[in-house]
């Protein structure tokens, strides 16, 4: 008997069609694979066989639009039915609404930057596996922006100092801070790129960003924004693994690659803790109601998760950065500063400052019992008897500012157990005086000086009459923000006043 049945294919199973989905396998043949990928070599990374990349989420295309789509229907079901009942009227108080200004000016930005890095590393790998991941992490990153967008309009619509975001992340002073570190990864090669944002940023000091604010979101019933946060941070578990799956591929390609990317991480852990500080003090003083203090969530987040993760990666040659001892020192004054700071110069700050009441300093008092009581309330008092005899402390000066990281220079030596003296470092290239508020600042200078001389300095650029003129009215019109509306008090300002109207105590 003749059998006419056709033999079936075997089918290939879930990695060989992964495989199938993910790699082109092909070589570029009238131009040669350097001229179309020139940015995978220059950093003096090599790459051996491109083909050992792993991606241990093996999720393909069709998957991912599905998987999103599903996520997206119910964050915005959900935004929706926050706005329909009036949700702003849920949280604590209008105070916790600069919190999300913090984040939307500071954070949300961000977020399209990386969509740009990412999509620009895709176009400079050569190889596939990490091209396809890339990609799709640029696609998160783009709707991440777009989702926190859409979520905060709503409060746009009641309160102050939503609308010019996009305008002042160019202009406004204390937003040079994020925008230089990603200004510094994006014009950095390829490698670079994936050790700053894909695992320095986005595995070691993602949770700290996002964790504390969705955490402080729902102690502050804004349940819009934990909903758009749990569903950024979904995405998140698959950033961190690409980031960790980057530098073990870089690792354990080539030996002459461990020292290359220590360097880079020494850089960039240092970087991204810098940026950070916005982050400790919205935690410790921007909450109505704050779920743990900064401290608090370095200790988990970093000293044990990120720490723990360095010892991991001994087997390759990675040491703990360099900075780990200077910001587990710093971590009971950091929030404290950063607020001291942006309270005496909030007269050009899009946002609202206030002092800490009794309550809130009880409550600092207790988490940061070493430090709080001995140098920082002490200060806070007198700026309280200043503010009820109608002498609020503004100050009349601009900060120098870091050639590095762009921070005001007003941290002190913490690290050399002298925590009252202002944190002072130079040096001098070209015949030109730069200034640094570390010696972690000051080393990275030093290892790239021809990048960071060309620095955007916002106080350096106002004094060089570059920003609308010579006087804060001046200054205040070109960032678009309207004196006295989008900043200063929180106490008297509109928004306090909306506020205390739905209340029923106006």
């Amino acid at each position: 008997m003749t059998m006419n049945t056709k033999v079936r294919k075997k089918r290939l199973n879930m990695k060989d069609k992964y495989k199938a989905n993910t790699r082109l396998g092909w070589d570029t043949t009238y131009q040669d694979m350097d001229d179309v990928f020139p940015k995978d070599k220059f950093e003096g990374i090599k790459i051996h066989d491109w083909e050992a990349w792993e991606d241990p989420f093996r999720m393909t295309m069709d998957a991912y639009w599905k998987y999103q789509g599903e996520k997206d229907k119910k964050l915005y079901a959900i935004i929706d039915a926050f706005a329909q009942n009036n949700g702003q009227k849920n949280i604590t108080d209008a105070r916790y609404v600069s919190a999300l200004k913090l984040f939307l000016t500071g954070v949300s930005p961000l977020e399209y930057q990386a969509h740009r890095g990412f999509a620009d590393v895709a176009r400079n790998f050569r190889g596939d596996g990490p091209r396809v991941a890339c990609q799709m992490q640029a696609i998160d990153e783009l709707r991440h922006v777009q989702t926190q967008i859409h979520t905060l309009s709503h409060y746009n619509k009641h309160f102050n100092g939503f609308s010019e975001f996009a305008h002042w992340h160019d202009r406004v002073w204390y937003l040079s801070v994020p925008k230089s570190f990603f200004d510094d990864a994006r014009t950095a090669g390829p490698f670079e790129f994936m050790i700053a944002i894909g695992f320095s940023f986005e595995y070691v000091l993602t949770n700290l960003l996002f964790v504390p604010f969705m955490s402080g979101a729902a102690f502050n019933g804004d349940m819009a924004t934990v909903t758009f946060g749990f569903s950024a941070q979904s995405d998140e578990a698959r950033h961190m693994t690409l980031g960790l799956q980057a530098i073990k591929f870089m690792l354990e390609q080539d030996p002459d690659n461990v020292p290359i990317v220590q360097k880079w991480i020494d850089k960039w852990t240092w970087r991204g803790y810098k940026v950070l500080g916005l982050v400790s003090m919205m935690m410790d003083y921007m909450l109505p109601e704050s779920p743990q203090s900064w401290k608090e969530a370095w200790e988990l987040y970093f000293e044990e998760n990120t720490v723990a993760l360095f010892k991991d990666l001994e087997r390759y040659g990675i040491k703990v950065p360099d900075c780990a001892g200077t910001v587990s020192a710093e971590k009971d004054h950091l929030s404290h500063q950063i607020w001291m700071t942006f309270y005496t110069h909030a007269a050009a700050a899009p946002f609202h400052t206030w002092l800490p009441d009794e309550k809130k300093m009880d409550w600092l008092s207790e988490k940061y019992p070493v430090t709080f009581d001995k140098y920082y309330r002490p200060v806070y008092e007198h700026w309280g008897k200043l503010e009820k005899e109608g002498k609020r402390y503004y100050s009349e000066m601009l900060p120098q500012l870091c050639q590095t990281c762009q921070i005001p220079m007003l941290y002190t030596e913490v690290g050399k157990g002298e925590p009252t003296q202002i944190v002072h470092r130079q040096t001098i290239y070209n015949d030109e005086r730069f200034h640094f508020c570390s010696d972690h600042c000051k080393d990275i200078f030093e290892n790239e000086p021809e990048k960071y001389t060309q620095s955007w300095l916002p106080v350096h650029q106002i004094f060089q009459g570059n920003c609308g003129g010579a006087t804060l009215p001046d200054v205040l019109k070109w960032y678009k923000v309207e004196n006295g509306v989008d900043n200063l008090d929180y106490v008297g300002s509109p928004d306090e006043k909306t506020w205390k109207e739905w209340k029923g105590e106006e």
